[in-house]
């Protein structure tokens, strides 16, 4: 039997291993709620009841994937992150805190929530609540929705450096914190490691408004972002330009602290699908992202060994083939529920070009609301899609939700261990 490292190079080569690696937590687009989180760990039996789970991104309230869940599970992954979060603050210090649904969580010392009279708790960027808060929990909800903090924008008086504020050199700190957890993580499992960079990702919209920032500069406001990729294209690609430049002096210091233990790179979150189709045309992906994507993934494939991987939800088809000419190697998190997204068309369309990762299981519904049986069987039919011949990592698409049922989790991984093995026999006589 191969080991996960070896399970995830062959796949990720396009090529069939025992069977088809898993995912849970190889990066904060693959991970689970906190309060699942608890959940699962309570019916696998691995904490006493109360044991708190950390909150490791405090903005998706993500809990931490720890070793002994994923031996439970089998998956086949890592991840290796920075130490801050979105909205700051270390991930350190970490101190007791309940979320409204009851789950006994740890989050870090930067963690300062104030209530708002009607029950909602506001979050602070760099957990200063002397500084305009920079999220939202509503009263009752599992996540922090970003609060917009827009400056008066003078069109005259734009510049680049307000929207580069939280980009700069990597500190030395930061550079030893992932050599150190890379040597670790590599010593210590036979796991793929992850390094996850997505928060670099040009335009990722979840970052435009700056949640880590005590006073953002610059164009920050949501809409008014996705109105400059035509109003301001001229503007927002000197943004993109000089970013790239910091990234890749970034990148470059990164390989040389972690060397090729890196079996994939998570560099970009930014979301270029609705549910029903791109949110941007193709030409404006050409024209402003692809430059930069592809110097980006040039860097790393003339530099390193990494697999290069981009997240982007919703229905991006009429993207793919530029995303694939850009240079990245895996696509992330295949919204099959979104239009024009049949796993078996992207399998035959793409397969043998991208990685397919994600899409094992519809998250809007099969997850949340169907029986066991439903997850099972979908389970079944997206490895009968995609898994022939490699080139395909199991997990749901996108994060495990709060409120999903634990036995649909557990059914989850259950099944792909079950149809996951290759060769795929059963697809012949079911």
């Amino acid at each position: 039997m191969l080991n996960s490292r070896e399970r995830v190079r062959l796949a990720l080569e396009h090529k069939e291993a025992d069977r088809i690696p898993m995912d849970l937590g190889a990066t904060t687009v693959t991970g689970m709620h906190v309060s699942t989180v608890y959940r699962l760990r309570q019916a696998l039996r691995l904490d006493e009841p109360g044991t708190p789970v950390k909150v490791i991104d405090p903005f998706q309230m993500l809990g931490e994937i720890k070793p002994d869940l994923i031996a439970a599970l089998g998956t086949d992954f890592v991840m290796l992150a920075g130490t801050r979060t979105a909205f700051g603050f270390k991930l350190e210090g970490w101190k007791e805190w309940t979320s409204f649904d009851g789950t006994p969580t740890l989050v870090p010392a930067g963690f300062n929530t104030v209530p708002e009279p009607d029950g909602d708790l506001l979050m602070y960027p760099e957990g200063d609540p002397s500084s305009p808060p920079s999220g939202r929990m509503p009263n009752g909800g599992f996540y922090f929705d970003i609060i917009v903090r827009q400056p008066p924008l003078d069109d005259k008086n734009l510049r680049v450096e307000d929207n580069l504020e939280e980009y700069g050199p990597i500190p030395e700190a930061e550079l030893e914190h992932f050599r150190r957890e890379a040597e670790r993580l590599y010593a210590e499992t036979d796991k793929a490691i992850v390094l996850g960079l997505g928060a670099l990702g040009l335009g990722n919209i979840a970052r435009v408004p700056g949640p880590g920032l005590r006073h953002p500069k610059g164009i920050r406001d949501v809409e008014e972002w996705y109105m400059s990729l035509t109003t301001r294209r001229d503007h927002l690609y000197r943004i993109f330009e000089a970013q790239t430049e910091i990234n890749l002096a970034n990148l470059k210091r990164i390989h040389q602290a972690v060397g090729d233990r890196i079996s994939a790179a998570y560099l970009t979150g930014s979301d270029f699908g609705a549910q029903n189709g791109p949110l941007i045309s193709p030409r404006t992906y050409r024209d402003l992202f692809w430059p930069f994507h592809k110097m980006i993934n040039d860097w790393v494939h003339q530099h390193t060994s990494w697999k290069t991987f981009i997240h982007s939800c919703g229905s991006v088809w009429a993207l793919i083939e530029d995303f694939i000419a850009a240079g990245f190697d895996i696509l992330n998190p295949l919204q099959v529920s979104a239009a024009n997204m049949d796993p078996g068309e992207l399998k035959k369309k793409f397969g043998d070009r991208i990685t397919l990762w994600g899409g094992g299981v519809d998250t809007q519904r099969t997850l949340p609301f169907g029986t066991r049986e439903d997850v099972r069987g979908e389970v079944r039919e997206r490895i009968r899609a995609m898994g022939r011949g490699g080139g395909y990592v199991f997990d749901a698409v996108h994060n495990v939700q709060a409120l999903v049922p634990v036995e649909n989790v557990l059914a989850m991984y259950e099944a792909a261990r079950e149809y996951g093995r290759y060769p795929l026999m059963w697809m012949h006589v079911a």
